[in-house]
């Protein structure tokens, strides 16, 4: 019911391409989120995302987060998680075309699960390195295979808990684009904020999964909105997309995708 009363508050204040006034934010409107062409890689995207569907191997799932609201055993089959708990088609199309889009050398994802994000995070730019961290073993297993099947080779998967991680980077690890999507809780997403202000820089962008999970989730999010070093926020319910340039304005934007 929260989630259902939270979309409905962001129809009533979303807005396209025609309500949005900065020129930064209205290029990555127009020519990122409404992008329309058919993209080489989407078909890789599709088959990627089908064979985790046709999987019906089960795995026993350590979840450190704020746990499932479908799921009510640690043994899943993971066909079921890549249903229901991975990133929709339409979002894995929007992750590649914003990474596309701003081409960071180096990408950092937090929460692997099957590789469904990760795979549009590398298939973006094959130039780019991407470090993703999962905190399950089997779960990171399940992708690693995954990411071997399709020739993702740039792809640097970490089992290991993400604070300790985190709190082992340095201003050097300097990561243009981070994908926060291991833990959906307030504390934790505030704390992951925390670690890795040190590491960004002008270009850093950053996009948070599942801002109006919870009101605790959406309590967080403003939060992070009001932070000095955060500029340009867009809200696209799903995500949330965070901006530190200095040269822009503070303002935040919602956008419907």
């Amino acid at each position: 019911m929260h989630q259902v009363l939270s979309y409905i508050k962001f129809l009533w204040h979303s807005k396209n391409q025609h309500g949005v006034h900065s020129p930064f934010v209205f290029d990555l409107v127009t020519k990122c989120f409404y992008d329309t062409k058919k993209h080489a890689e989407y078909p890789l995207l599709e088959t990627y995302r089908l064979s985790l569907l046709q999987n019906r191997n089960t795995i026993k799932v350590t979840d450190f987060g704020a746990g499932s609201k479908v799921f009510k055993s640690d043994v899943r089959e993971i066909s079921k998680i890549a249903k229901n708990a991975g990133i929709t088609g339409d979002n894995a199309k929007l992750l590649f075309r914003i990474t596309k889009y701003f081409k960071p050398q180096h990408v950092l994802e937090i929460g692997t699960s099957l590789g469904l994000a990760t795979s549009a995070l590398s298939l973006a730019d094959t130039a780019s390195t991407i470090t993703t961290l999962e905190g399950c073993p089997e779960t990171a297993a399940a992708a690693q295979q995954q990411f071997r099947q399709f020739n993702l080779k740039a792809i640097r998967s970490i089992v290991t808990d993400f604070d300790s991680h985190l709190e082992d980077l340095s201003k050097s690890d300097n990561y243009q684009l981070i994908y926060f999507d291991g833990n959906h809780q307030k504390e934790a997403t505030l704390r992951y904020f925390d670690l890795l202000l040190p590491t960004i820089s002008n270009e850093t962008v950053w996009i948070f999964d599942d801002i109006h999970w919870s009101a605790a989730m959406e309590e967080a999010w403003d939060i992070i909105k009001k932070h000095p070093s955060v500029t340009v926020t867009i809200d696209t319910f799903q995500w949330g997309i965070v901006f530190f340039r200095k040269e822009q304005e503070k303002e935040h934007f919602v956008i419907r995708t």
